[in-house]
């Protein structure tokens, strides 16, 4: 990979990071992301505020750059992209809701047809463990399953794409999903779509707006 090219998924990396941030889904130092290159991946680095940041190239052993501190998420990241070779980036946030229904331990289910651009008919949340940890790794795998976003008990929400782009609207509607889902909840049990309803709403999804 050239020094440029390097530079280039850098800057985008940069530049998503503050998009985030601007729109409220991560504030301070919280969250993080990642992205696939040629020679492992770049994430984010650990606890740096957004205008500060230098990302940190890592290799898929675990190790890194010399001088930097990645993310202290980055198993996650890693493990996330060995495991899926059709990911190229994977997004962390606490952003407000979907970190409200985090905390309660709760599975968004299909009260919404815009749960297929998850990948299922449900986000599921993941079993608590440690921030960092590789159990937390583990477990955020089994819950992605095959598909494009999941909870973090008591911690926050991860969504993944085919690029930066890609994983960066998958979690603008996750959250959108989450506050509507813990909206309804406040008035009453939502309705949920069968199966077959989620059924048609992947047929009819087949390369609608980019999400499949």
């Amino acid at each position: 990979m050239t020094k440029a090219r390097e530079m280039a998924w850098r800057e985008q990396l940069l530049a998503s990071t503050q998009q985030l941030a601007a729109l409220g889904l991560n504030k301070g130092t919280s969250g993080n992301l990642s992205v696939r290159i040629d020679s492992g991946f770049l994430v984010t680095p650990s606890g740096m505020p957004v205008d500060a940041m230098s990302m940190v190239h890592m290799q898929f052993d675990g190790s890194c750059e010399a001088g930097k501190r990645p993310s202290s998420e980055w198993r996650f990241h890693r493990d996330i992209l060995q495991a899926k070779p059709d990911v190229n980036a994977v997004v962390h946030t606490h952003s407000t809701f979907a970190t409200t229904l985090a905390c309660l331990r709760k599975r968004i289910p299909a009260f919404h047809y815009m749960i297929a651009i998850a990948g299922g008919d449900s986000i599921e949340c993941a079993d608590y463990a440690l921030f960092g940890s590789q159990a937390l790794s583990d477990q955020a795998l089994l819950a992605l399953g095959k598909r494009k976003a999941c909870l973090l008990a008591n911690h926050g929400m991860i969504a993944v794409g085919r690029d930066l782009p890609h994983a960066v609207s998958v979690a603008l509607e996750v959250e959108n999903l989450a506050e509507q889902y813990a909206r309804a909840l406040q008035i009453g049990e939502p309705t949920l779509l069968s199966a077959s309803e989620m059924q048609a709403v992947y047929a009819q999804f087949k390369g609608y707006a980019n999400w499949d």
